[in-house]
């Protein structure tokens, strides 16, 4: 891999965040860059000012949707330190979306590098208020200028940084959420395990319909039989039965989540019983009614734990916990926001720490 050139913009004032960051508005100053072609492998790599993209009319990704991305955080810790949350299992992930929409590969160490030495240049932007962090967005998409279906030959990286707030604009507070089976989002066996660009323009009608209903996501079914609970638009689902917690099985048709994957991790270790399986409307739907439904929540890199606070499935509306963030949707949003502030130990590894010193 070519070295990275830099071309820094010097900044005339200092950084100044506003009050309220919302989410994905604000941008950075600077962009990792670099190409694709059979011939070059990746090249033109480079950290430069954010620009303005030009392309002919007939880009493929326009087209024809070969566009992957990732989404991933960075923070300053209680101690000064500038860290990035489980960077390795998402550029893992964003190998295996290239994989299934014929994409050539990138060398993870090498964008890891990339990555840190553009957040060490931007460092100045990570905001420090409880909830907020430098989301990281890598992209990649076919640049070819030809109207025909086939994989792009010649392609394009880039990696913006973003300060950002919440992502709901409620914060923690649980949400609504609507169950869907007038539209489906993803069938086993197509592109749903991938973070494609596709997945998510699928997404955006019922969602808007459940927007306007007073809802903030819709609940997706699966795409064959309409009979099992896959994922909500932005996040993974965890129902808290009785006796476990059990959260959709990666089944084809849902995205392998990063933040699902720590939750995991971090109640087994606690000793919870947690099973990735099937779970059915009318197993969920019974035990609300049997009383032994306990909490629901969503896990996601932008919002982290989102508890649910009501699911409504055609007439039925089902109030979770009386309206209210379960027990365990509070602590584990609590001690994966510590591990990600410094403020709790990393025992899993998660933490990759930045390095302030940059070569440029």
């Amino acid at each position: 891999m070519e070295q990275i050139t830099y071309q820094i913009k010097p900044r005339t004032s200092k950084v100044e965040l506003p009050a309220k960051l919302g989410f994905g508005a604000i941008f950075t100053d600077h962009i990792f860059e670099m190409d694709y072609s059979p011939e070059k492998g990746w090249h033109n790599c480079s950290i430069k000012p954010v620009e303005k993209l030009s392309f002919h009319p007939a880009a493929m990704f326009i087209h024809y949707g070969q566009s992957i991305f990732e989404g991933l955080k960075a923070f300053r810790t209680v101690n000064n330190e500038v860290v990035i949350f489980r960077v390795e299992k998402h550029l893992s992930r964003m190998n295996r979306s290239a994989k299934r929409i014929c994409m050539p590969q990138i060398d993870e160490a090498f964008v890891l590098e990339a990555l840190k030495e553009l957040i060490s240049i931007e460092q100045d932007w990570i905001p420090t208020k409880s909830g907020e962090s430098l989301y990281i967005r890598p992209i990649m998409f076919g640049t070819d200028e030809v109207l025909g279906v086939h994989p792009s030959k010649d392609y394009k990286f880039m990696i913006m940084l973003s300060p950002v707030g919440a992502y709901y604009p409620e914060g923690f507070k649980p949400v609504k959420i609507l169950m869907q089976d007038d539209y489906v989002r993803a069938v086993r066996k197509g592109v749903g395990d991938a973070k494609t660009s596709g997945n998510y323009g699928a997404s955006l009608l019922a969602t808007e319909i459940a927007n306007k209903l007073g809802y903030t996501q819709v609940l997706w079914l699966d795409g064959v039989e309409q009979k099992y609970l896959e994922e909500v638009g932005t996040m993974n689902i965890f129902i808290e039965f009785e006796n476990e917690v059990a959260t959709p099985k990666l089944t084809g048709s849902i995205l392998p989540g990063v933040t699902r994957d720590s939750v995991i991790q971090m109640l087994r270790e606690e000793g919870y019983t947690v099973n990735e399986r099937l779970i059915s409307v009318d197993e969920f739907m019974e035990a609300y009614d049997n009383g032994k439904l306990k909490g629901v929540f969503g896990t996601g890199t932008a919002a982290i734990i989102s508890p649910v606070a009501e699911v409504t499935f055609k007439e039925k509306k089902m109030v979770i916990n009386n309206g209210e963030a379960s027990p365990l949707a509070v602590e584990l949003f609590n001690k994966i926001t510590d591990i990600q502030r410094g403020s709790r130990p990393d025992n899993f590894g998660w933490i990759t720490k930045v390095s302030a010193e940059v070569a440029v």
